[in-house]
């Protein structure tokens, strides 16, 4: 059920590192972004596929994770990805994405998680060091990495309390704990027949 699909495509931030990802499912993700909607059909997004540990370990230093957790740097080696697919735009053919690399990445991601991995949407990352790593022409604007693999860690979803607080946080179990927005917070209004 897509419901289902979509509770469980949590930004997983430890993976068990030693479980690799094949290139063939890589491709298979991308493809599924491939065959999702595109503003004005341009089609402008690219993609750099990375499942390599050598070069993983090059691209790791250029991410960044988990703004809410203070006093956590990220995943330490033998929990870090063991994937990232990084979307890019293509210039060339279009000078903004508005949100197709939105689209993109959401329809990874839930083909990721049908297929048992996890993963995490980084849109806070040291561009030029990535560009540099990857060496990705001037053309193509890095937009978003996905870091992927087999998650090694527990995420729950829960109604944000009555403060208000919508900040993810980890207990002293390391839960990551997702605070939502009831339903009922987020329609503004309904109109109906």
């Amino acid at each position: 059920m897509l419901e289902d699909l979509i509770r469980n495509n949590r930004s997983y931030r430890r993976f068990k590192q030693e479980t690799s990802v094949r290139m063939e499912t890589l491709r298979a993700l991308v493809n599924l972004a491939r065959l999702s909607a595109s503003g004005s059909n341009l089609q402008p997004l690219k993609y750099v596929l990375v499942a390599d540990p050598e070069t993983n370990a090059k691209v790791f230093p250029h991410t960044r994770w988990a703004g809410y957790l203070n006093d956590w740097d990220g995943p330490v080696e033998g929990e870090r990805p063991a994937a990232y697919i990084v979307i890019l735009g293509d210039t060339d053919i279009r000078p903004s994405f508005g949100c197709d690399h939105g689209i993109a990445a959401q329809s990874i991601m839930l083909g990721a998680t049908e297929r048992g991995l996890g993963g995490c949407m980084l849109g806070a990352l040291d561009r030029r060091g990535l560009r540099e790593v990857l060496d990705i022409p001037e053309r193509y604007e890095i937009l978003l990495a996905l870091a992927l693999g087999e998650p090694d860690e527990t995420v729950e979803l829960e109604e944000v309390g009555p403060s208000g607080d919508i900040k993810y946080y980890r207990d002293d179990d390391s839960v990551h704990h997702v605070p939502k927005r009831s339903r009922e917070e987020i329609i503004l209004q309904e109109w109906a027949a």
